[in-house]
């Protein structure tokens, strides 16, 4: 009887045992098998990608250059419209100058035709030298009202600038050295530009 008791006991113990080692087995598997839950990361925002800033970069530049471009030959254009007008408004001023001092001859020109239809079988010489002095005097006003300068040179000290020596002679005294003694040719300027130089002969101490 007691050996039964006793055989009943370890047998209800090894009976238990399966069901904890299943139980213990089944915990166990299920504490390693369970993984632990990832953290997971807010959402942040991230830089644009390198190739995307590269292209807008890229585009800038361009978009740029182009612009420097425009305007560069937008400005050439505009000087070489300007240089153009100058240029024309510059000869049409010339031409304008050249007609007014053309109109200013005329009338000379028209008593040196009349001279030069004059009879020289019924015009004598001192009617001539009178129309001539006439024209003379009226070619010079009219280049005088334009600009024109005579150089007064005769009796003036000689001045290199304005004078041109053609030869010398003797001069009388310390006060006639280095004179203008005679004119061959007269000289003259144009609103102060000269033309040519009085040609002249010079006083000069021996």
């Amino acid at each position: 009887m007691a050996d039964k008791h006793h055989g009943k006991q370890r047998g209800g113990e090894n009976a238990g045992k399966p069901n904890g080692q299943s139980n213990g087995q089944a915990n166990g598997h299920a504490d390693a098998g369970e993984a632990p839950q990832a953290a997971t990361a807010e959402p942040t925002e991230s830089a644009p990608p390198q190739a995307a800033q590269a292209e807008v970069g890229t585009t800038d530049a361009a978009s740029e250059l182009q612009t420097v471009r425009d305007r560069h030959l937008r400005l050439a254009a505009e000087f070489d419209n300007y240089r153009k007008r100058v240029e024309r408004e510059k000869g049409e001023s010339w031409v304008r100058a050249q007609a007014e001092l053309a109109q200013r001859l005329l009338e000379p020109l028209d008593d040196l035709q009349r001279i030069a239809d004059f009879d020289p079988a019924t015009t004598n010489a001192q009617s001539l030298h009178e129309g001539a002095e006439m024209v003379e005097k009226k070619f010079l006003r009219a280049l005088e009202a334009a600009g024109l300068e005579v150089i007064d040179a005769d009796g003036k000290p000689f001045d290199p600038t304005q004078h041109e020596a053609l030869t010398t002679m003797p001069a009388a005294s310390d006060e006639e050295d280095d004179t203008v003694a005679q004119v061959y040719r007269k000289g003259y300027r144009f609103k102060g530009v000269l033309l040519r130089p009085a040609q002249v002969v010079v006083k000069k101490l021996s």
